[in-house]
């Protein structure tokens, strides 16, 4: 039987942005559903394998309005975790391979053989699309607080409540709203930089993700009013990483940490713009300290 298809849907013109493709936020929310429908054809839940610690999305198409969307998903022993449920994005009328997440789990290593058993019927090898390329594959694993991220040159780049359209069935607020509160922050990273939107405006630029892992540290629940602290982690030749903090304000507990690889794209070509050298400096300058 190998993957399953745990999704039919369809690309809303209202779910895209200012770019005219899908908002990272709806490929979440996709993914999501995926999974959901993947728990129900195969019984899988976390009381088998322990809570989810990552899931890392990487975008390879771009998927616009009136797309067709299908979703495969399956079970992988031999990606980035011991455990690893990967679900591949599809454009239904070309076949084209648009997005892929990779659901990062850690079970008991004595319960690995049952489950290379019970999920014999759904396992694949995972696929060279959704390895990991441009952020660590690990689950985020630190205790920054909001005093220390801000005298490392960090910034707050988002405020938010969370509101009843945002939980899920578990009554939590859902990846959806996290990746919403992170693609509106990270306009702000970019107007820190060269790359604002004059800069984007006048070249006729977008800003663009093209891979996201989003690691949930804690829960959040409806009435919980959040803020966002990011900063730029890293610069490359094409590319920087900025990595986003979702803390709840009145505690100011860290509830979610999202990595994301970041490139400007021209809008007419879709091609990425490479970065000149005083754009990366720029960058460069603006690293946490």
């Amino acid at each position: 039987m190998a993957s399953l298809e745990t999704l039919l849907s369809f690309v809303n013109t209202w779910e895209c942005d200012e770019n005219d493709h899908l908002n990272v936020q709806f490929y979440f929310s996709k993914f999501e559903e995926a999974d959901r429908q993947f728990r129900m054809m195969t019984g899988f839940s976390e009381a088998l394998v322990g809570a989810r610690r990552v899931r890392h999305v990487r975008y390879h198409v771009e998927l616009v309005a009136a797309s067709l969307i299908t979703v495969k998903s399956y079970v992988a022993f031999d990606g980035p975790h011991m455990f690893s449920v990967v679900h591949e994005m599809i454009e239904g009328s070309t076949g084209e391979v648009c997005a892929t997440a990779i659901d990062g789990y850690t079970p008991n290593p004595s319960s690995a053989k049952q489950l290379r058993t019970r999920f014999k019927e759904v396992e694949e090898n995972i696929s060279k699309a959704a390895v990991p390329r441009g952020i660590s594959p690990s689950p985020f694993s630190g205790k920054p607080t909001i005093d220390d991220l801000m005298k490392s040159g960090a910034q707050v780049t988002g405020r938010s409540t969370v509101l009843p359209r945002n939980l899920n069935a578990e009554q939590k607020a859902e990846d959806a709203f996290a990746l919403s509160c992170f693609s509106d922050a990270a306009a702000h990273v970019w107007e820190r930089t060269p790359m604002n939107t004059a800069w984007l405006d006048k070249n006729e630029y977008g800003r663009v993700a093209l891979e996201q892992k989003l690691s949930w540290i804690s829960p959040l629940k409806v009435g919980d009013m959040v803020q966002v602290i990011s900063t730029i982690t890293g610069v490359q030749d094409k590319t920087f990483t900025i990595r986003h903090h979702l803390f709840e304000s009145r505690t100011k507990r860290l509830a979610a940490v999202c990595d994301q690889v970041s490139i400007s794209m021209d809008l007419d070509s879709r091609k990425t713009v490479p970065m000149t050298e005083e754009i990366r400096t720029a960058l460069v300058a603006l690293q946490s300290q």
